[in-house]
């Protein structure tokens, strides 16, 4: 059993993000969805980045780091989430040195120079990703694999940016069922 902080996409807390956590509580693990947006939902990427930038990315994470603080301890976190949660999720598993494993569904973010992790990281992205290129995926797991991270990608060709949330219309339900499958294996082997 993993402790889980799975953070939602630009979209805000939408129903595929609860749906996601309820997997993986039937899968045994114990999970925490905290609310970036304070309660707000969009319905387009437009309005996502709308908020996102309202927001701004300092209080963003911010508030990721609140939401993770009384969740430290133990045995260590995991840290996952979707798209702009993911690329949240990996700045707060990099800063954390007790972090147990990081899992990104559609989203990676930047890496500082100085980097060094050991953590186990997977990745499930659309191939192709019009919000994660080809070339910066490579240039991305070339730099994880240097900061010391044991990474897995696995590409979703023809799938739609966010193929896992049944309400958008990226969702590819055979690449959603497929990550899902992988994904809850490496969460078994943390």
């Amino acid at each position: 059993m993993a402790r889980i902080l799975l953070l939602h996409s630009m979209y805000g807390l939408r129903p595929a993000v609860h749906q996601a956590a309820d997997r993986l509580r039937a899968a045994g693990h114990d999970v925490t969805v905290p609310d970036l947006y304070g309660g707000r939902v969009v319905d387009t990427p437009d309005e996502g980045v709308e908020i996102k930038e309202e927001i701004g990315r300092d209080e963003l994470l911010r508030r990721a780091v609140a939401a993770a603080a009384p969740l430290l301890g133990g045995e260590g976190l995991v840290y996952a989430g979707f798209s702009l949660g993911g690329s949240i999720a990996q700045n707060l598993a990099l800063g954390d040195d007790a972090a147990r494993g990081l899992l990104l569904m559609h989203g990676t973010s930047d890496l500082p120079d100085d980097a060094s992790t050991e953590i186990p990281v997977q990745l499930h992205v659309a191939d192709p990703d019009t919000y994660e290129p080809v070339d910066w995926l490579n240039a991305w797991y070339l730099r994880m694999r240097k900061a010391g991270a044991d990474v897995e990608v696995f590409r979703y060709r023809g799938a739609g940016h966010l193929f896992t949330d049944p309400d958008l219309a990226d969702y590819e339900p055979e690449a959603a069922e497929r990550a899902w499958t992988i994904a809850l294996d490496f969460l078994a082997s943390l």
